[in-house]
């Protein structure tokens, strides 16, 4: 599969790049008669380096188009799939599908059905654990619906205790493809999808799930 640099991860490449180049030059220039010091500080910044660049991977991803389907917005694990109330928007009983997104998964969110954005909100709030229940209602967050040709489907990027930032890139009135992405959120956080009651569901919790590929649920 190919990967590429996600663009939310440029700024922090390259201030790692900038600092791990001044730490290298120090301890060279204070060390020089410890050359060990200085092969172990380039190591610690190819480390660093590493990790970053594998936290902000962004695969290559081609999505089968199914206008019968919810795909995952996100790679990671299904923590919660139950039926609950949807208060903010629908105002109406769903189907919640809960996904978990650690450190180390892919932090891209996509779009899990094609239709058009009619609710877009951002949210500021806690920091709670991702896989903690009232992260769902407490945390920073953003609630997204989008009308598509079989119904509502109305999803959260919610931030956890380490994830600090969440992005998106989709307006009310925008035209959401199935699969394309509509955001990021650094470091680990959690998804939660809301749909029909009449869907019927593909996962069940504990399962690995992959964003823009595996489907959650269809719509009956």
């Amino acid at each position: 599969m190919a990967y590429r640099l996600h663009r939310e991860g440029v700024p922090t490449l390259s201030w790692t790049l900038v600092f791990g180049l001044i730490i290298a030059l120090m301890s060279s220039f204070f060390y020089s008669k410890f050359p060990y010091v200085t092969y172990a500080a380039i190591f610690l910044v190819l480390i660093v380096l590493g990790l970053v660049l594998q936290f902000f991977r962004n695969p290559v991803r081609k999505t089968v188009l199914n206008e019968n389907a919810i795909i995952s917005p996100a790679d990671g694990k299904v923590v919660v799939v139950e039926k609950t109330e949807e208060p903010e928007f629908l105002k109406t009983g769903c189907i919640k599908i809960s996904v978990f997104m650690s450190p180390f998964d892919v932090h891209v969110n996509r779009y899990p059905v094609s239709g058009s954005i009619t609710y877009f909100q951002y949210h500021p709030g806690k920091f709670l654990a991702a896989w903690e229940p009232k992260s769902s209602s407490d945390n920073e967050r953003t609630t997204i619906c989008i009308k598509a040709a079989k119904g509502d489907v109305l999803f959260r990027q919610i931030a956890g205790a380490l994830a600090r930032r969440i992005v998106w890139y989709c307006n009310v009135g925008d035209l959401a493809i199935q699969g394309n992405e509509m955001g990021f959120i650094k470091f680990g956080s959690r998804v939660d999808v809301f749909l029909p009651l009449s869907c019927r569901v593909c996962v069940k919790p504990g399962d690995r799930i992959t964003g823009g590929i595996t489907t959650l649920a269809f719509f009956e």
